[in-house]
């Protein structure tokens, strides 16, 4: 079942420049991925259960549980600079 796709009109789209010899290439290529994807739809898969992955999986999630955090002068400690009781970071954007 051929399919028709304007490769060409699609590199255009994407503001892609290709030349005569790429959109060949990519008109083959895209021929084999599409006649195989056409064959792998052709299997029979009748009675074969859907799955997402190929190997039974379990996460393994630990319990939720609450913990205290740094109280606030421990998280101040490690700083390489402070101001009035907060973080004090290099300025990135210039306020004009």
């Amino acid at each position: 079942m051929p399919v028709e796709i304007d490769i060409a009109r699609v590199a255009s789209l994407a503001r892609i420049a290709l030349t005569d010899e790429e959109l060949a290439a990519y008109a083959k290529q895209l021929e084999n991925i599409l006649e195989h994807a056409e064959r792998v739809q052709a299997l029979p898969t009748d009675g074969v259960e859907p799955t997402s992955h190929p190997l039974p999986m379990v996460n393994a999630f630990r319990p939720d549980e609450a913990k205290g955090s740094l109280d606030h002068d421990a998280a101040l400690a490690g700083a390489p600079d402070t101001e009035d009781g907060y973080f004090r970071v290099p300025k990135i954007l210039d306020e004009s």
